[in-house]
């Protein structure tokens, strides 16, 4: 038979050489061989490529097909709603994808027992307000509130000498006050008694008093302001009266009348009458007539006082008492005031 028959179904190489049949190689007789051969072998390692005697690559190794189902292997869907506190996991130890990872490495599905517990994390108290500042800035705002407050204690201290009564203060800085106070900070009302009391002002009254055998007598002084003071002392509640009946009238008497003792206006003699009175019950009070006696006429005198200035003022006052004696005036034996002195 002629080598270039086409009926022996051998194939022609590279200068007329027939191929061999081998695994992949030429087919058989059958017409089985070449491009219409079996897939095998034609994908075969001993296979060519056209003519040309070039090795197919073999296709890549395909691994062991996955045992689960498409619906084991699917991602679930994110579940929506709020977040539960705890501490942030790692993406990888976390979410739907550690089950699929897990499940691509051939340690099987996640279930809920292996998976680690969630630790809930206590909430941290942040430091606010001054704390919070970095320390360049905490300690620019505790010199500011420094500054502020040595301000404003200034002012009020300005203010407060400004509408207090004349001191040592104010008589050796009172210009520097008005500066500071006028003509913003002026104050046209006063916080305290624009003269305040500074002397120590003792009232005493005495009698005639006319006895049972009708003789006339006079007592002594009878000090109303120490009995005032006597009754006030270490008395958590002391009456109105024990506190400013007598200071009150005394003041009323020197404010109604001259040097001289003279009524001006008709308050004057409203004010001698209210002495009368307060005299008469306060000597009963004592018993100064005595038993079957009756006071007669009554004399008031007051025994002023300067108050010690303290050593570092520098200031100088007498300590010489004033006694300011004033007339008789006669009363009736109900205790009554009669019009006119003795």
């Amino acid at each position: 038979m002629d080598a270039y028959d086409t009926g022996s179904g051998a194939r022609q190489g590279p200068g007329g050489r027939e191929h061999p049949a081998g695994p992949g190689g030429g087919g058989t007789g059958d017409g089985t061989g070449g491009a219409s051969g079996s897939p095998e072998g034609a994908a075969g390692p001993g296979a060519v490529r056209g003519g040309s005697g070039e090795t197919a690559e073999p296709p890549p190794a395909s691994g062991p097909a996955d045992p689960r189902s498409p619906s084991e292997t699917a991602e679930p869907p994110p579940v929506s709603g709020p977040a539960e506190p705890g501490p942030v996991r790692d993406a990888a130890e976390s979410g739907p994808s550690a089950g699929t990872a897990e499940s691509a490495s051939g340690t099987g599905p996640a279930t809920a027992a292996t998976a680690e517990p969630v630790k809930p994390v206590m909430p941290v108290d942040l430091p606010t307000g001054v704390a919070a500042l970095s320390p360049r800035y905490q300690v620019g705002a505790l010199v500011a509130l420094a500054v502020v407050a040595v301000a404003v204690c200034a002012h009020l201290g300005l203010v407060f000498l400004h509408v207090a009564p004349s001191n040592t203060l104010t008589k050796q800085h009172g210009a520097a006050v008005d500066e500071w106070v006028f003509p913003e900070f002026e104050q046209n009302w006063k916080l305290f008694a624009p003269n305040p009391l500074q002397q120590n002002i003792s009232v005493q009254v005495r009698a005639e008093v006319s006895t049972a055998d009708g003789e006339i007598r006079t007592t002594g002084w009878y000090d109303l302001s120490a009995e005032d003071g006597r009754a006030i002392d270490g008395n958590p509640v002391p009456s109105h009266t024990q506190q400013n009946e007598l200071r009150r009238a005394w003041d009323f008497f020197v404010a109604t009348h001259d040097s001289d003792d003279r009524a001006v206006g008709l308050r004057g003699t409203l004010s001698e009458s209210y002495l009368r009175r307060i005299a008469v019950l306060r000597l009963e009070r004592n018993d100064a007539a005595g038993p079957g006696g009756v006071v007669e006429r009554v004399q008031y005198r007051s025994r002023t006082t300067n108050v010690e200035p303290p050593s570092w003022s520098g200031e100088k006052v007498s300590d010489r008492p004033t006694v300011r004696e004033l007339p008789w005036w006669t009363v009736s034996g109900s205790g009554d005031p009669r019009e006119g002195a003795a």
